[in-house]
């Protein structure tokens, strides 16, 4: 069975350096959460297309991935794991600052298709003044192996999992990314 899980997050950036920050593969293991010793075990990066940047002309530094990108990352399931898992994705849509989706060629889910969407919001803040910036949504399509017993583990702590992975993602974002928006 397929469960969808939706996060949604308003950074106050523009659209291009959000985009720039989430589309550079060398971010991704600083996003996830520490017990779980991400690393990037090997990258093969396609080209971007070739409009970089956007209205504001600013860039974060570093790789931009695109459509045909691979990885494979390696991750402890689980707090003090032994055992690493490997995850190997490929980018397969990249529209700039717009969005792009992954998905899983082989990993722990038996089906997984990632999709990050951006979109130029204002905001009206609590002193009444408008604020620019960016509603980052995340869409999660995802299978368990195993049928009713994954199923079962979904329901005990699969789903709990990627919520509580989520909520780490979107606080380490809004802790790193002014930091990659002042280091330029």
């Amino acid at each position: 069975m397929h469960h969808i899980y939706r996060a949604e997050q308003w950074l106050p950036f523009p659209v291009d350096l959000v985009f720039s920050f989430f589309a550079n593969p060398g971010n991704l293991p600083r996003l996830m959460p520490a017990w779980q010793k991400a690393r990037i075990e090997k990258a093969v990066y396609a080209a971007p297309p070739a409009r970089l940047g956007g209205a504001t002309g600013l860039l974060l530094q570093g790789t931009v991935a695109g459509v045909g990108t691979r990885m494979t990352i390696s991750f402890r399931p689980f707090p003090f794991s032994p055992v690493r898992v490997p995850w190997d994705a490929e980018i397969t849509e990249f529209v700039w600052n717009e969005h792009f989706c992954d998905v899983q060629h082989r990993g722990p889910f038996s089906y997984w298709r990632h999709c990050h969407r951006l979109t130029a919001v204002s905001r009206l803040g609590g002193t009444g003044t408008r604020s620019d910036g960016t509603l980052l949504r995340d869409e999660v399509e995802y299978a368990l192996p195993l049928g009713k017993l994954g199923e079962l583990a979904n329901e005990l702590f699969v789903a709990q999992q990627m919520k509580s992975i989520f909520a780490h993602r979107q606080a380490r974002t809004a802790t790193l990314l002014p930091l990659a928006v002042g280091a330029r």
